[in-house]
């Protein structure tokens, strides 16, 4: 995926997409991640930041904690399964996509691209997107069956019309300034009537702390408050980066971006699901949902 947001798990660390988000926790300081082997303490808060800044810190945030993500939570992503969130369900359960053989698929923040291998195995003709470097190696990792590309999901290098469909399980939506821009860029390359599914965290997440227990229930912020969320060094400098929208908005930016909402899916927390992934887990996937997918047209 373009995986989870980061799984803040880094008390433990979070990482990598997919603690997910630690925004609720208002400005306090808290333990973060490893970078260049040395421990440090970011400072989490809530703070204007634009494309530039956002981009060169989620690409340095993934490269940093690509290693630990997928030794944390490889074995449940799988080496070739589509995994849409937290809570488990696959593409295989909700057949958003409508794969048929010979599709061509651009999976956009495809991480170790374990989404696009399943496609693969479906039948379809799958290429790889991630902005981290780090992540596209433990595709290369798992296996090189699957055509890579390294690129910036705002700008994406390939012709106009050129896929069936596209794709984004928790991958580059969340991380970006200007989610417009990709989904206009998407569109670009999408022939008419290609789908374009997305998930990302439920924009309701971000009214609560990111908390898998009791303490994560009550509303500590504004859902309103659209204020990216930034972890920074000592310097200030943003270290990680994610942007917040209601769900008004994200359908405000899937018309803009040229699309048609056909679906917005809201999955439930599985009966067999029992693990915590940062903020997600049974006690708070039984009571408010984790994960939004947004299943669009391109017209």
């Amino acid at each position: 995926m373009g995986r989870y947001e980061r799984t803040r798990d880094r008390q433990k660390p979070h990482g990598c997409s997919h603690s997910l988000p630690a925004h609720a926790r208002g400005g306090q300081n808290v333990p973060d991640a490893v970078a260049a082997g040395c421990a440090v303490s970011h400072d989490a808060t809530r703070r204007p930041v634009g494309g530039d800044e956002t981009r060169a810190a989620n690409r340095s945030w993934w490269d940093g904690e690509a290693d630990d993500y997928y030794a944390e939570h490889g074995e449940f992503l799988g080496d070739s399964a589509f995994v849409w969130g937290p809570e488990g369900w696959t593409e295989a359960e909700l057949d958003l996509l409508e794969v048929r053989d010979g599709m061509t698929v651009l999976e956009i923040g495809a991480g170790a691209a374990q989404c696009s291998r399943w496609l693969a195995a479906q039948g379809a003709r799958p290429v790889a997107l991630d902005l981290s470097h780090r992540q596209l190696q433990h595709a290369l990792r798992i296996g090189d069956d699957v055509a890579l590309v390294e690129a910036d999901a705002g700008a994406l290098p390939f012709r106009d019309g050129s896929f069936d469909l596209a794709c984004s399980a928790y991958g580059a939506v969340p991380f970006v300034a200007d989610p417009v821009k990709v989904f206009q860029e998407v569109r670009r390359v999408l022939r008419p009537g290609g789908r374009w599914v997305f998930s990302v965290t439920h924009p309701i997440r971000w009214a609560f702390p990111d908390e898998p227990g009791p303490e994560g229930l009550s509303v500590a912020a504004s859902y309103f408050d659209r204020t990216p969320y930034v972890e920074q060094d000592d310097q200030g400098r943003a270290v990680y980066v994610e942007h917040h929208r209601t769900i008004g908005d994200r359908v405000r930016d899937v018309v803009a971006g040229g699309f048609r909402l056909l679906d917005l899916v809201e999955p439930e927390w599985p009966a067999w699901n029992s693990q915590e992934w940062g903020g997600w887990s049974p006690l708070r996937g039984n009571l408010i949902p984790g994960t939004a997918v947004f299943v669009c047209e391109r017209d």
